[in-house]
């Protein structure tokens, strides 16, 4: 009878030992956690110093949005005498190739791209090439030409150079339309004042010279998912045009376009490019905007005869790349840069 009793006294002593035992190992775990001190990983890990997650950097503004140009609310449009030449002018410029592309319904004098290609958004686009300023400065002398140009000459050059074509009649139902409609778009501007966010960002310029093979990358990482590889950018399916515009080649703009510039081309795509950014939120830097219009600026495109450009050649932009000038530099340094050395020379010359 003693015997089961002694046995069950047994098993109970056991049991006690092992809670007693658990209950010192959660004790000493709980005083390894509040003293600091930590337990080996498990196995299979490594005891590595967690490293810091690298800081995302915050776009930040190109330009303070207050006091930005705007353009005039588009129904109110409908309160102008001329509204029906304002409203076929602005579809002129969003829809230019269906008009007057190569396949063109009312007649075939371009390449192919629209004048919001460049201008974006139909002109109204702050900091995006927009047409804000265009009323209350012209007509103005401009150096290129070395006349006194009006707003039909302005879009003629647009139609000869960065759409690669003709020129329309300055009587035109075409002309009249697009110029109703850029003058419109410009109303509310006092004559000769040129409003906050008009035309293109200028970026700063770097201490060396652009590099297309730098270019080349950025146009891989953030260009050719829309342009293509080849840089012909993506036709509409239709045949009308792009849904976005070639950069190179045949189709696109020649040397004569203002974009074959590098400062127009590199402030274009530092404040709208790629699909998304804005002068708000950029996401691209300077240096990328630089390299990249290097690169692309590099790639064949057509040829305009610019042999009456810059009369006077002391007035030529230092990125004009074509000789001669009345300076010592290259024509590959005012073409890529640097160009504060071209700036600081002129400076002294005056």
């Amino acid at each position: 009878m003693m015997q089961p009793f002694i046995k069950l006294i047994t098993l109970l002593v056991a049991l006690l030992g092992l809670a007693t035992a658990l209950v010192g190992v959660i004790g000493f775990i709980v005083f390894l956690s509040y003293s600091g001190i930590q337990l080996p990983s498990l196995a299979g890990e490594d005891n590595a110093v967690p490293q810091p997650v690298a800081e995302v950097p915050i776009p930040k503004a190109l330009a303070d949005p207050a006091g930005m140009w705007r353009a005039p609310d588009w129904p109110s449009v409908d309160f102008e005498p001329n509204a029906a030449d304002i409203k076929y002018g602005k579809e002129l410029v969003a829809n230019t190739s269906e008009y007057l592309g190569p396949n063109g319904k009312v007649k075939a004098i371009s390449n192919g791209m629209n004048c919001q290609n460049c201008h974006l958004q139909a002109g109204t686009v702050p900091l995006g090439n927009n047409y804000g300023a265009v009323a209350s400065t012209y007509p103005k002398l401009r150096a290129r030409s070395g006349t006194e140009e009006d707003i039909t000459k302005r879009i003629n050059d647009c139609f000869e150079r960065s759409l690669n074509g003709q020129a329309l009649a300055k009587d035109s139902k075409e002309m009249i339309a697009m110029a109703a409609y850029i003058n419109w778009l410009g109303k509310d501007v006092p004559k000769g004042e040129i409003p906050a966010g008009s035309g293109i960002y200028e970026v700063p310029a770097m201490d060396r010279a652009a590099d297309p093979i730098r270019g080349k990358l950025v146009y891989d990482r953030q260009c050719q998912s829309c342009h293509a590889a080849d840089g012909q950018g993506m036709p509409r399916p239709d045949g009308k045009g792009y849904i976005y515009p070639p950069l190179w080649g045949k189709n696109s703009y020649n040397h004569g376009a203002g974009l074959f510039r590098l400062s127009r081309f590199a402030g274009f795509v530092r404040a709208n490019m790629p699909l998304g950014a804005t002068f708000e939120n950029p996401m691209i830097s300077d240096e990328e905007a630089w390299d990249v219009a290097a690169y692309v600026n590099s790639m064949d495109r057509p040829v305009k005869d610019l042999s009456q450009d810059w009369p006077d050649i002391s007035k030529k932009p230092v990125d004009h790349p074509f000789g001669p000038f009345s300076d010592e530099f290259t024509e590959e340094q005012h073409k890529f840069g640097p160009f504060k050395p071209i700036r600081e020379a002129r400076a002294k010359s005056k």
